[in-house]
């Protein structure tokens, strides 16, 4: 016993160690996709659908073969019955019987093949009902992972700004004891540096609420010690060229998961179809059966039970045709629901096309106004960056005064925070045209069988 506590006293700074360091470890934007796709509650019962499409599918393959049933039954009969002679008698009698049967159903008027492929397309339609629900969780966590970024630069910002203020505090404290500064620029210089310290927090505080919304749609245990990549990455690459709305919908009528559902779901419905006419036609099956029985009466000499199942045993083999005559027009009622939702499945995907190019060309122009506002912004930091660094120096020399030089650095400031602002709306307006193209950081599932 002491023995073992002294190898967990030996072990456990290890193992906290190493479950320290994996808490502690920076996640990618497709570490976070990957691990929200694998916890997500949305996916986990979409997967779940798609298994019980898959169970529906076998189950409609094996209603091709036989079926085979077996019974047993022991009966007991009382009282008096009428006997060969004519007269009554009270008798007692036992009856035990075994049957073994089978039934092949040989015509449907091709229901099981057309149940068969109706079943395949509903499994297709639920695997890409999955990748939706995969896209749509990939969207959110770019967005939230960007929105974390995007704090987190602003937090630098903040920051910088907070040193700035304390360098132009420590300048007018060695103004004011020199006597080139009055006391109230002096607390007029405190007071800032104070003001841009409380605008830090709250701009911490931002970054920890973003960084905790993004670790809620990961369904983390906790958002402690979590952390994300900051890629880094030249700001002038950002810019790309857009693809045509035009070219994006001829690749996304493809690939888009909603409208190879939508597909799937309205080719199934020609099946549906087809099962309902099923019921027009003749149903022929195959039946075969063993059967034997044991008959005991009380009070007589009565022969062995192995005895009475050999000589009771019999076979029988038969066809079984049936041909639907009348069933008050329900057969025709089913096949006219079908091609009512025929109809209303082909609807819908004309309706999800136009729906999907409308959000294309969305996407496409806000993409461009996006670009537009990043450009002119980076051109406005420049500009503001110079004006502060210009008004800088005139303060220092003493050509300019305490409010236009926080004039120009609030202008600066501003420009910066437009500035990245304006790059994250540009590379989520970007990413969404990726997921329009089919470009997803998820790992698609592996294929299913639907042969």
């Amino acid at each position: 016993m002491n023995n073992l506590k002294k190898i967990i006293t030996l072990c456990l700074p290890l193992v906290m160690g190493n479950l320290t360091a994996h808490a502690q470890q920076a996640w990618s934007l497709k570490q976070c996709i990957d691990y929200a796709i694998e916890h997500n509650l949305t996916i986990k019962q979409q997967e779940s659908v798609c298994e019980q499409n898959e169970i529906e599918l076998n189950t409609a393959k094996w209603s091709r073969l036989p079926n085979l049933n077996g019974s047993a039954s022991h009966t007991f009969n009382f009282g008096r019955s009428l006997q060969s002679d004519n007269t009554y008698r009270s008798l007692n009698t036992q009856n035990t019987g075994l049957n073994l049967t089978t039934n092949i159903p040989l015509f449907t008027g091709m229901q099981i093949p057309n149940n068969i492929a109706l079943s395949k397309l509903n499994l297709k339609a639920a695997i890409e009902d999955l990748n939706k629900a995969k896209e749509d969780i990939s969207i959110q966590v770019t967005s939230s992972f960007l929105q974390v970024l995007f704090n987190e630069e602003l937090k630098k910002v903040a920051q910088e700004q907070v040193l700035l203020s304390k360098e132009m505090l420590r300048q007018k404290e060695a103004y004011f004891e020199n006597g080139k500064a009055s006391k109230s620029e002096w607390l007029e210089a405190q007071a800032r540096v104070a003001q841009d310290q409380l605008s830090a927090v709250q701009v911490q505080n931002n970054y920890h609420l973003a960084l905790l919304e993004l670790s809620q749609l990961l369904e983390l245990p906790s958002p402690e010690d979590f952390q994300i990549v900051s890629p880094e990455a030249d700001e002038a690459s950002f810019i790309k060229e857009l693809t045509a709305p035009e070219d994006i919908y001829c690749e996304a009528i493809r690939n888009k998961p909603s409208i190879k559902a939508a597909r799937y779901r309205l080719e199934g419905a020609a099946h549906n179809i087809r099962i309902a006419q099923s019921a027009y036609y003749p149903q022929l099956s195959f039946g075969a059966g063993l059967s034997t029985n044991y008959f005991n009466v009380s009070g007589q000499e009565n022969h062995s039970f192995s005895s009475q199942l050999r000589d009771n045993f019999s076979q029988y083999i038969g066809f079984s045709l049936s041909v639907p005559l009348f069933n008050r027009l329900a057969t025709r009622n089913r096949v006219r629901n079908a091609r009512v939702q025929q109809n209303i499945l082909n609807w819908q995907l004309e309706d999800s096309k136009k729906a999907l190019y409308k959000e294309i060309q969305q996407a496409y122009y806000n993409a461009v106004s996006a670009e537009s506002q990043y450009q002119s912004s980076r051109t406005a930091d420049q500009a503001a960056e110079a004006s502060f660094v210009l008004m800088k120096e005139k303060y220092s020399n003493g050509k300019a005064n305490a409010t236009e030089y926080n004039e120009a650095r609030t202008a600066w400031m501003k420009a910066v925070s437009d500035r990245i602002q304006a790059k994250y709306d540009y590379l989520f307006r970007t990413k969404i045209l990726d997921f329009y193209k089919g470009c997803l950081l998820y790992t698609s599932p592996s294929p299913r069988d639907t042969r």
